[in-house]
């Protein structure tokens, strides 16, 4: 009874044996199993961009609209009715050209009324130093007959105070000439603002009359055309003051509109304003534009940036090659391509033009960074290079 018992025990523990030999045996094929799945892992295909330096041109991003540097509202400073109106809308005119011209029947008689004032004038001097002349030859005359005595003292007086009389009447003919001939400018300035003429180059913009309409009456500030000189045009932007050190006038613009996408145009700063706006700590900035050939027109809405300077042997790459990206800190992760592999990389980012980053830390030229598919690779993996510039 015994003797079986431990028959039974022993062969208990064969089995148990055997079992754990059999799990031990299946537990070591399914990892071998395992290892050659992961080493038999095709390489992940990817594209690759070469790190290779270039200049980097630094520079404050603006937005703003383009203006007219030269352009002029037309009024009238007479009062009177349009009679003739000389241009139309969208018509180039240049500096001094007639635009349109009022009726001056009363301006007409009172510039002919002055110019006989002045006529009667200029006759009244003429007379008064013929007088005065005569006045000279006689006291000449009575001083030589005085020398031999044949005349008095007091026709010598009388001699003297004619010729002074006739010096002030003279005197008192010069004024009213002047007087009449200041009424005369008077009246023709005002005769002259009868003819509304262009105060610039350029094209009309608006027309505001026609034929009959009165205009420069008190009170009445109508615009009688608009002149616009396209060919120098504006750009006013505000630039926030922490950026304000690096503006120096004479800075190139380099902007784009959508008006003529795919184009691009430049201007040049001119002026900085000297105060800071309390509101929004920014400075405002001006730009001109040449605009010769008048393809930009005032209205249009721009994107620019500032060249502020240019940096040699800088290295950039896509934003999208960026794995991880702290854009306050400045840092980042991507993946290199080294030896068929990818090696996770910490870096340390700069400027940003774009679509590219500046790397300023953490590579170096000739290398090349996985730039599409690497959301599908961790550090180590192997990897294929499919394109890319650094393939």
């Amino acid at each position: 009874m015994k003797m079986e018992s431990l028959t039974r025990l022993g062969a208990a523990g064969l089995l148990c044996l055997g079992l754990a030999l059999g799990a031990g045996c299946s537990s070591d094929g399914q990892a071998s199993k395992e290892g050659g799945t992961a080493a038999a892992r095709p390489p992940v295909a990817v594209e690759t961009m070469k790190m290779v330096p270039a200049d980097l041109v630094e520079g404050i991003e603006v937005v703003g609209s383009l203006a007219p540097k030269y352009e002029a509202s037309v009024k009238s400073e007479y009062a009177g009715i349009v009679a003739e109106v000389l241009v139309d809308q969208w018509v180039r005119v240049t500096k001094g050209q007639p635009l349109a011209r009022l009726d001056t029947r009363e301006a007409d008689a009172l510039v002919r009324k002055a110019q006989a004032a002045v006529d009667a004038a200029k006759a009244g001097l003429l007379q008064a130093e013929v007088g005065q002349r005569r006045a000279v030859r006689e006291h000449q005359r009575l001083l030589k007959l005085k020398e031999v005595g044949l005349v008095t003292q007091r026709d010598l007086d009388d001699v003297a105070t004619d010729e002074e009389a006739n010096q002030a009447r003279v005197e008192a003919a010069k004024a009213q000439l002047k007087v009449a001939m200041d009424d005369l400018s008077f009246v023709r300035t005002r005769y002259s603002k009868a003819h509304i003429l262009a105060p610039l180059d350029g094209v009309i913009a608006y027309r505001g009359v026609n034929v009959g309409d009165m205009v420069g009456e008190a009170g009445n500030n109508r615009i009688m055309f608009k002149v616009v000189n396209t060919r120098l045009l504006e750009i006013t932007v505000n630039v926030p003051s922490r950026e304000m050190a690096a503006i120096k006038l004479g800075q190139p613009l380099e902007f784009t509109t959508d008006a003529y996408p795919g184009r691009g145009f430049s201007g040049v700063v001119m002026f900085i304003n000297p105060t800071v706006n309390e509101a929004d700590r920014s400075v405002k900035v001006v730009m001109e534009v040449p605009n010769q050939d008048e393809i930009l027109k005032g209205g249009l809405f721009v994107k620019g940036r500032i060249v502020t300077g240019v940096r040699q042997g800088v290295l950039q790459l896509p934003r999208a090659a960026l794995t991880t990206w702290d854009v306050v800190q400045g840092r980042a992760e991507l993946l290199v391509h080294k030896d068929q592999a990818a090696q996770r990389r910490s870096v340390r980012t700069g400027v940003v033009k774009g679509d590219l980053v500046e790397i300023s830390e953490g590579l170096a030229p000739g290398e090349e960074v996985i730039t599409r598919g690497g959301f599908n690779v961790k550090d180590g993996d192997r990897v294929k290079v499919v394109t890319g510039n650094g393939a």
